[in-house]
């Protein structure tokens, strides 16, 4: 008898997120929904799963997603970490607040729920981490500076927890997308574009679910773009 595989995916109300959420259900795993607005609650319902509301930045929250989780399905062998957007504005103009805060989206998140699941994936024999970050995070971009600094930093960590964890088998990635249809078009940033498109949330959660999943078995540590060819840097 085949063992079930279980999911959990943070920020999964809409866009991105809803759209890995599906794809995972549609390749058979269980699912655990996290959203502040209540949507991920309606849409866990369309799968027979856990729907949770509730923030990525309070641990509590993550906590009380990771206990539901093992309490229904005994397991948990991927989690993808999706976020809502941070703050923006000029550089020196974004306040102290709005910096911390992006660290609470975007770098804590991951470090705080990757606390809770790796020693359940350490006992299960492994598991896979999922990040979506940003292409911004290898080509900073003014437009996004909170974004573009803490994601950065999101790309150090993911190559110390897979030097730290591989072991144990216990992988993490990051997807870094470029512009993806679930934002507003923007003409300037469309003509950048080598596709001249925007990327689809199905596009990437195709990436995000062959990255949870064992079909990637040997890859950890990446972060890799799904751009259209926007990244110039090597």
């Amino acid at each position: 008898m085949n063992q079930i595989k279980t999911a959990i995916v943070t920020a999964s109300g809409k866009g991105m997120g809803a759209a890995c959420a599906r794809h995972l259900h549609e390749i058979g795993y269980k699912l655990a929904l996290l959203s502040p607005s209540g949507s991920a609650e309606s849409l866990a319902r369309e799968f027979d799963g856990i729907g949770i509301t509730g923030s990525v930045t309070e641990p509590g929250d993550l906590e009380r997603l990771v206990n539901e989780t093992l309490s229904r399905y005994g397991r948990i062998d991927a989690v993808v970490n999706n976020t809502g957007h941070p703050p923006k504005g000029d550089l020196l103009e974004i306040s102290s607040d709005d910096w911390h805060l992006g660290l609470d989206m975007m770098l804590m998140n991951v470090i705080n729920i990757s606390k809770l699941v790796v020693p359940v994936m350490a006992k299960q024999g492994g598991g896979s981490i999922v990040n979506i970050s940003t292409a911004a995070a290898r080509e900073p971009n003014l437009k996004f500076p909170v974004s573009s600094v803490i994601r950065a930093s999101l790309g150090s960590f993911t190559k110390l927890f897979a030097e730290r964890y591989a072991s144990k088998n216990i992988r993490m990635n990051n997807v870094l997308p470029g512009m993806i249809d679930s934002f507003p078009v923007n003409q300037d940033f469309l003509n950048k574009i080598p596709m001249q498109r925007y990327g689809t949330v199905e596009e990437v959660a195709r990436l995000v679910c062959f990255l949870a999943s064992e079909e990637s078995s040997y890859i950890t540590g990446q972060s890799i773009a799904i751009d259209g060819g926007l990244t110039k840097s090597m």
